[in-house]
């Protein structure tokens, strides 16, 4: 096989490139064929543990909804932010040293073979790829290093979707100025414009389609209804900035939105249970009225543990615990939460922690990475339902924690070193990701369930068959 290739390419970030190239990846393979996902590079820090590594979430989810596999080739060069101006650097699913102190311009000339290999590879394994973009294929500074918008789509000679975010207004300037900004030869592989996100009536944007077609020669092959809650987790932040998330009416639960926050994607089902009500914090005031207060993930842990304090944060996850509170941490939340950070080796920095837990984390050179299954043991306090459950998940860290030496111990409610619970039950630090995925710990717990995978994928393919100009998809690909 030498797949037929689509590419979703957008006017910005967050243009809505991420799911729409996974409503693709289940549309094709519900026609029967084999299909996989690419992006070539992924600025995220939102990774999944598959074999041979870590990839983006966002080509992940991508690979389950085209029912295939999730492969490390499908993303092979993920960026993962631990600064404004440093970059973890994950080649073929494994930290590579050496281009993480690499310049950009170097890096993106040394990593092509990298890439294209896994590209033909993929290729030559399916019949469909869906190819995602990244942020938007005009940003001509940094044309003369690209390596994932459309060096990528001449090299596996891609019919292109463009898609833009009417929401935010100015769509067809971004659409226009987009492709005016493109070379010719890349202009040509536009086969149509996406309209994503559009509140209100179609027939109210004529002429706009029509005379962007007379532009550019391009057609409008679809106009996306805004779609509120779509199910998957949005690639760049879909917490935005605070605020709620949710309808329920029930349990509260505030997740600290910390600047490195990592792996958030693990709350989506969350957003999607009724009952629950999801705030993300970043002030003392966001935690009131919480039943629950979650540290998740970080990806520089004793950096957002600064910001945590400076915030005044640290003070009221502290207060929220001692009034009996319930806090959960996770992963780099389960690091803050115990008594030190400690760095002999230069890799995340050292600090005092929060001292809810009586645990010390010590930094090492070698990251875990691996897909995880446990069973809790006896869990007390608001997770008590999960006592005796078997979990399965996900662990990246580089920290190795345990009990502090001198101090009266946690109890352990995950074998191995996955997980702590204080004396009192109401604190808890775990290291596995992925817990509120299960839907065995959803019912426990919440005594609901959310939409499956299946649902959100099939739900997305559904609403771009209704809303694409009929024949367009397939024509794609003939």
């Amino acid at each position: 096989m030498t797949a037929r290739c689509v590419m979703v390419l957008g006017t910005t970030s967050g243009a809505g490139k991420s799911w729409l190239a996974t409503a693709l990846c289940r549309w094709y393979a519900r026609q029967g064929l084999k299909v996989a996902p690419f992006k070539a590079q992924n600025m995220s820090n939102n990774a999944r543990v598959v074999g041979g590594g870590e990839i983006g979430s966002a080509q992940y989810f991508q690979s389950l909804a085209a029912r295939a596999v999730p492969d490390v080739r499908m993303n092979p060069l993920l960026l993962k932010p631990e600064r404004d101006t440093h970059s973890q650097v994950v080649l073929l699913g494994q930290v590579d040293e050496a281009l993480t102190r690499a310049s950009w311009r170097g890096r993106s000339a040394s990593v092509w073979p990298w890439v294209a290999q896994a590209l033909d590879e993929l290729r030559q394994d399916n019949e469909v790829l869906v190819i995602e973009g990244a942020g938007s294929p005009a940003e001509i500074n940094l044309r003369g290093s690209d390596i994932v918008n459309m060096r990528v789509a001449h090299h596996a000679n891609a019919a292109c979707l463009l898609v833009t975010d009417i929401d935010r207004g100015g769509a067809f300037a971004h659409l226009y100025g987009t492709w005016a900004l493109l070379e010719e030869a890349d202009r040509a592989r536009i086969r149509g414009f996406v309209l994503n996100k559009f509140r209100g009536d179609p027939a109210l944007l004529a002429p706009a389609p029509q005379q962007l077609a007379r532009l550019t020669g391009v057609p409008t092959i679809a106009t996306l209804p805004m779609l509120w809650r779509h199910g998957l987790p949005e690639e760049d932040g879909w917490y935005g900035g605070g605020g709620a998330a949710g309808t329920g009416q029930g349990k509260t639960i505030a997740i600290v939105a910390y600047p490195r926050i990592s792996n958030l994607d693990e709350f989506q089902p969350l957003a999607n249970l009724p009952g629950v009500r999801l705030v993300w914090a970043r002030t003392p005031g966001d935690l009131a009225g919480a039943d629950w207060v979650v540290l998740p993930g970080s990806k520089n842990t004793t950096g957002d543990l600064a910001w945590l304090r400076a915030q005044g944060l640290g003070r009221a996850v502290a207060g929220h615990a001692a009034a009996g509170g319930a806090v959960l941490g996770i992963c780099g939340g389960l690091q803050m939460l115990g008594e030190a950070l400690i760095d002999v080796h230069g890799i995340d920095g050292n600090a005092p922690g929060l001292g809810l837990l009586p645990l010390v984390t010590q930094f090492e050179p070698a990251k875990t990475v691996s897909r995880t299954e446990a069973r809790f043991g006896a869990v007390t306090g608001p997770w008590s339902a999960l006592a005796g459950a078997r979990v399965a998940g996900y662990e990246i860290h580089h920290g190795q924690t345990a009990q502090h030496p001198a101090m009266a111990p946690a109890r352990e409610v995950l074998a191995g070193g996955l997980g702590w619970q204080n004396a009192q039950g109401n604190v808890l630090g775990l290291y596995l990701h992925g817990l509120f995925e299960e839907p065995m710990v959803l019912q426990a717990l919440f005594g609901a369930s959310a939409p499956t995978l299946e649902t959100v994928f099939d739900g997305l393919a559904d609403f771009i068959d209704t809303h694409f100009t009929a024949g367009v998809l397939a024509g794609l690909i003939a």
